[in-house]
């Protein structure tokens, strides 16, 4: 996928708090959330993306621990869809 698009999304993420589903082209699709740390801008220009998975979205929204999220590579995003 395309930076741009990704950013679309965040930007609605951000706005709505929803999760986001994102579907892999080698993996199983996973639910999460788009967070934005101190290097964001660094990471979206190399197309990586920090990504707390649902399982930890809970526990991230209490703590902002960061180290929560995990890293993925949008070369390997198929499609992302906002989630209710």
């Amino acid at each position: 996928m395309k930076y741009e698009d990704i950013e679309k999304v965040i930007n609605k993420q951000i706005a709505k708090h929803p999760t986001v589903q994102i579907s892999f082209k080698t993996r199983s699709a996973i639910r999460g959330i788009f967070i934005q740390t101190p290097d964001y801008h660094e990471l979206s220009r190399k197309n990586l993306w920090r990504i707390v998975t649902e399982t930890h979205v809970d526990s991230y929204k209490q703590t902002k621990n960061e180290n929560l999220a995990s890293i993925f590579n949008c070369n390997e995003f198929t499609r992302l869809e906002l989630v209710q």
